[in-house]
């Protein structure tokens, strides 16, 4: 059976962030997940995954100054140290809300860095997180991001991502797949996948154009469950959409499905 979990970043906009952990569950999740949990404290969200009853399945590492445009740390070589203590923070956050995935993003690429270099960078300090976050059993996550959404954004090939993760050969890093960005950057959604499947540690998703729930846009997300299933993908499937209209209300498509009407 395919486990969704509700980004709470995403879902729910117009209700404060604390308040949407009861919204998920209401709404029949029992797992969710988040972009930046860091504006509030350990202690609160603990209070409300544990009333709610909910599984924190994923979360990113702090970003740098998301207002100034930063969007990861990661490969910038003047910002190794704010990486490690990005690290530090976040698997501090991970560990006492039983969290055991953390995406890192990789960031923009600065002016006048080249390639080659900004890759080694990555791969250190990628290194660095994998050691200090498998001695708590977590694992790095590496996504591709489009460059549509967000310019200039360094990891932005599947291409890229699979090569970087299979150097590793690690079991602490591995691939979060986001149909939703996969669509734009090549499309090719089911042979994309499989491609890559075993490197597969999380899937995301949001229909196209639009970036909202599946049914409004041009994914066969029927198709892709199926496939899904069919291939034994055991991971959670995070619903990291812009509701079309109410966030209630843009959830029919998953109800339908855990019905079995859409099989």
């Amino acid at each position: 059976m395919l486990r969704f979990s509700a980004n709470i970043t995403t879902l729910y906009p117009d209700v404060p962030f604390l308040e949407r952990f009861g919204k998920a569950r209401a709404a029949g999740f029992r797992y969710v997940e988040c972009q930046f949990p860091y504006a509030h404290s350990i202690a609160d969200l603990q209070a409300q995954l544990q009333e709610h009853e909910l599984e924190l399945v994923l979360f990113n590492l702090p970003p740098g100054d998301w207002q100034r445009g930063e969007r990861g740390l990661a490969i910038d070589p003047k910002r190794r140290e704010d990486f490690k203590e990005s690290v530090t923070t976040a698997l501090r956050y991970a560990t006492e809300l039983g969290c055991s995935r953390l995406h890192c993003m990789a960031g923009i690429l600065p002016d006048g860095l080249e390639h080659g270099e900004a890759y080694a960078v990555l791969h250190d300090n990628v290194a660095y997180a994998v050691a200090e976050a498998a001695q708590y059993g977590i694992t790095i996550l590496i996504e591709p991001i489009n460059q549509i959404d967000m310019p200039g954004y360094y990891m932005s090939s599947l291409t890229l991502a699979e090569r970087f993760i299979r150097e590793f050969d690690s079991p602490h890093v591995r691939l979060q797949f986001d149909f939703y960005h996969i669509q734009r950057m090549q499309g090719e959604l089911l042979n994309s996948y499989s491609k890559v499947a075993p490197l597969v540690e999380h899937v995301q998703i949001a229909d196209h154009p639009g970036r909202h729930q599946p049914g409004t846009g041009e994914i066969d997300y029927v198709k892709i469950f199926e496939m899904l299933e069919a291939t034994g993908y055991n991971g959670f499937i995070g619903c990291e959409y812009t509701p079309f209209g109410d966030t209630d209300d843009s959830l029919h498509w998953l109800w339908k499905w855990q019905k079995g009407e859409e099989k």
